[in-house]
C-alpha cells in the first residue's frame, strides 16, 4: 500500500509541475518549459530561430550555426519543492553546414516522508526524472523549409520504482526572411517505454504545436501565436463550480463550444527589443489562465513576463508565470557566447 502511494503521489507532482493533460500518459516532465525566455512568452514558443540554444529542445528544426559553441544553462524554481532545469550545447561542422546539438532536462520532486497504511513512518523517500537530447537539423534543397530531429533517453526514479524510456521529436520550420516571417510544425514525444515501473507500459506524452511569429516591419516587436496540442481536441471540459441554479433549482452546466476549445488551444507572445541587448518578453496562455483561475476572483492566471539583458559574451534572462492566486513560478537562465 505504501508503494503504491508513493508512486500515486509522485504521479501527481509530476503533472502538477507540467501542466499538461494529466492522467493520460508517462514522462510528462518532456513537456515542460525550456527555458526563461520561452516561458515569458506564454510557455511554448517553437519558432525562434537565432543564437537561443535551448529552443531546439523543443523544436529540432530550429537547430542552426547561430548557435555554434552557444551554452545555455536554465533553472526553475517550481511548485512546491518541486525544481527543474535545463542544459543545452550546439556546434557547428563544415563552415557552418552542419550543426550538432545536445541538452539535458531534469526535474527534481524534492523529498518526501514516508508512511505505511497504519500511519508509521517508513523513512524519506524522493523522486526525479531526466532527459538526454541529441539533435540535428538540415535545409530541404534550396527551399526555406528546415526539418529537424531529436533523438531523447529518458530515466524515471520515482520512490524505488525506475523506468527507461526512448522518444523523438520531429520539427518542420518555414522561414521567410524577406518579411521576417516563421511558421513551425513540431510532434514531440514519439517513442516508448523500454523498462517500466511495474510492468505495464504507459503511454508517452504526445504532443503536435503549430506556431507563427513575425517580427514587425517599423516596430521593434516580434510577435507569437503557438497553438498547443493540436492532438487532442476538444481540450476544454465544463467546470462544475461554474454552474449555474436558476430560482426553480434547475442547474445549467457551463457551455463549452468550438470557440472556447479553440482559445484553450492558443498562447501568445511579444518580445519588445527582440534583437538588442535587452529584451522585454510577455505571454498569455488561455488554457493555463481558464483552468486554473478562480471563479469570480481576478488573480492573472496564465500571464507571464520577462526580461533578457545581454553582458558582452553572456546573456542573463528572467521571467515571472503566474499560475493561480497560490503558485507561481520563476524561470532563471545565462546563455553563454564559447567562441
Amino acid at each position: 500500500m505504501r508503494r503504491k502511494l508513493a508512486l500515486f503521489f509522485m504521479g501527481c507532482c509530476s503533472y502538477v509541475a507540467s501542466a499538461q493533460l494529466g492522467g493520460e500518459s508517462t514522462y510528462q516532465f518532456l513537456n515542460l518549459v525550456s527555458s526563461p525566455r520561452q516561458a515569458a512568452l506564454g510557455g511554448k514558443v517553437i519558432t525562434n530561430v537565432d543564437y537561443d540554444v535551448t529552443q531546439a529542445l523543443y523544436n529540432p528544426a530550429t537547430i542552426n550555426y547561430e548557435m555554434d559553441n552557444q551554452l545555455a544553462l536554465n533553472y526553475t524554481s517550481h511548485l512546491g519543492v518541486i525544481s527543474y532545469g535545463t542544459a543545452a550545447f550546439a556546434h557547428t561542422y563544415d563552415r557552418r553546414r552542419q550543426t550538432f546539438h545536445a541538452g539535458v532536462t531534469y526535474v527534481n520532486y524534492g523529498q518526501f516522508d514516508g508512511y505505511d497504511e497504519d500511519g508509521n513512518e517508513t523513512g524519506e523517500f524522493s523522486g526525479g526524472e531526466s532527459a538526454l537530447s541529441l539533435g540535428y537539423a538540415l535545409r530541404v534543397g534550396i527551399s526555406d523549409f528546415y526539418v529537424g530531429a531529436n533523438l531523447k533517453l529518458i530515466t524515471s526514479k520515482l520512490e524505488q520504482y525506475t523506468s527507461f524510456g526512448a522518444a523523438f521529436d520531429f520539427g518542420v520550420i518555414y522561414i521567410n526572411e524577406d518579411i521576417d516571417f516563421n511558421a513551425a510544425l513540431v510532434v514531440r514525444n514519439l517513442g516508448t517505454q523500454i523498462t517500466t515501473y511495474a510492468g505495464q507500459h504507459e503511454p508517452l506524452p504526445l504532443e503536435i504545436d503549430l506556431g507563427f511569429s513575425q517580427k514587425l516591419e517599423n516596430v521593434p516587436i516580434r510577435w507569437h501565436v503557438t497553438f498547443e496540442n493540436l492532438q487532442q481536441w476538444p481540450i476544454a471540459v465544463a467546470n462544475p463550480a461554474r454552474d449555474e441554479t436558476d430560482l426553480e433549482g434547475n442547474q445549467t452546466s457551463e457551455d463549452v463550444g468550438f470557440l472556447k476549445n479553440v482559445f484553450r488551444h492558443t498562447i501568445v507572445g511579444a518580445e519588445l527589443f527582440p534583437d538588442s541587448g535587452f529584451n522585454i518578453r510577455l505571454g498569455y496562455s488561455f488554457r493555463r489562465g481558464e483552468e486554473l483561475r478562480i471563479v469570480d476572483e481576478r488573480n492573472f492566471s496564465g500571464l507571464s513576463a520577462g526580461i533578457g539583458i545581454k553582458m558582452n559574451r553572456m546573456r542573463f534572462s528572467y521571467t515571472y508565470a503566474r499560475y493561480s492566486s497560490a503558485a507561481s513560478s520563476s524561470f532563471f537562465g545565462i546563455n553563454i557566447d564559447l567562441k
